[in-house]
């Protein structure tokens, strides 16, 4: 595929709105030159950022709509007054046309999820899409699902992230046959919750030639890179994530302050200044940033909602990769292939529990 990518941007998303969102285009832009971009918001506000920015404005083409999504929403509440009107419902509406190739929004998470459901659909045998997310670790970086889109599964669905995660870490990482691991509090069979133990015993007896299951991994193993795609349920993958990002901030923030504590401190970072900025690259959440909602049909990239532009263009280029690559197309595949159980083959866990948490 050519680097011709129609981007639809919900541009009035995130805690700060336009002024992430086209400077991140912009940012994109630059990285794949082909792109051409549909923002839906508010014109008065957006037109103006378009101005100072001509090379973007040249690809651009700008729907206006006053109504906008707002953080603290409900996913209800914004159906309810969002649909057929906001911005991020007619950034998803795009996508569902055939006006764009894939959507990207900072916005609320649990409304851009229940919108997509709602217009997109789900692909044929999947019951609940699920949050992907980049995660650097030693060896480089793993694909963690699901990190939030919603809570509690049964084994069957854990099977269906595993199928959805090493197709896109085929597709992201180049690697023919990731690993795989469930997430759980211990490597031996014998522990945790009935329904993650029934996955595994399915996994391990089960044929699935698009990838390599390793068994049960534990939460410390996920930044040790010992498999290529960490599968869990979006309650307890949300909380590893937020855990992830917070202790991040927190080694950083130590690090400025034992940098400045004395005169010999500045000293000696001035020496090591290229290895201190190595590693605060390799913890930059914005790195990682840019969510994949697998199992809809179509392509969403949900933006982290506090990104700045360099993390909001990397959520752009995360869907690059998606939408070059074919990865839709290519669960397809995965999903219709043979050793895959049925729905409703196990118990559900929380199995009336309401989906829906904010990355």
């Amino acid at each position: 595929m050519s680097d011709k990518v129609r981007i639809a941007l919900d541009a009035m998303g995130g805690d700060h709105g336009p002024a992430v969102t086209i400077a991140g285009a912009e940012l994109a832009l630059t990285l794949h030159p082909g792109s051409e971009f549909v923002l839906f918001g508010n014109s008065s506000l957006i037109a103006p950022l378009l101005d100072a920015r001509p090379e973007l404005k040249a690809v651009s083409r700008l729907v206006h709509t006053e109504i906008a999504v707002r953080m603290e929403d409900k996913p209800s509440q914004a159906l309810r007054y969002g649909r057929w009107k906001s911005s991020m419902w007619l950034a998803i509406d795009a996508v569902k046309k055939g006006d764009a190739d894939m959507v990207v929004s900072g916005g609320n998470t649990g409304a851009l999820m229940a919108m997509s459901k709602f217009h997109l659909k789900m692909l044929p045998g999947i019951d609940r899409p699920a949050i992907a997310a980049l995660w650097p670790t030693v060896r480089g970086e793993s694909i963690v699902l699901d990190v939030g889109a919603s809570i509690g599964a049964d084994a069957n669905h854990l099977i269906d992230l595993a199928v959805m995660g090493s197709a896109t870490a085929r597709i992201l990482f180049g690697i023919d046959r990731p690993t795989v691991g469930l997430l759980n509090i211990g490597v031996e069979e014998v522990k945790g919750l009935e329904e993650v133990r029934e996955a595994g015993r399915i996994l391990r007896e089960g044929s699935f030639p698009d990838f390599d299951y390793q068994g049960f991994v534990e939460g410390d193993d996920i930044g040790r890179g010992k498999v290529d795609v960490v599968v869990t349920e979006g309650f307890a993958g949300n909380i590893a994530l937020k855990t992830a990002e917070g202790t991040a901030r927190q080694i950083g923030q130590y690090l400025r302050a034992a940098m400045t504590r004395s005169l010999s401190a500045r000293i000696g970072y001035l020496f090591a200044r290229s290895a201190f900025q190595q590693f605060r690259e390799r913890v930059d959440p914005r790195r990682a940033n840019g969510g994949v909602f697998l199992g809809l049909n179509g392509i969403v990239i949900k933006s982290h909602g506090g990104a700045d532009a360099e993390g909001y263009a990397a959520a752009i280029e995360v869907g690059h990769g998606v939408v070059r690559d074919q990865l839709l197309a290519k669960i397809r595949t995965a999903l219709g292939r043979p050793g895959r159980p049925q729905a409703g083959s196990s118990q559900v866990l929380a199995s009336k529990v309401a989906g829906g948490a904010a990355l």
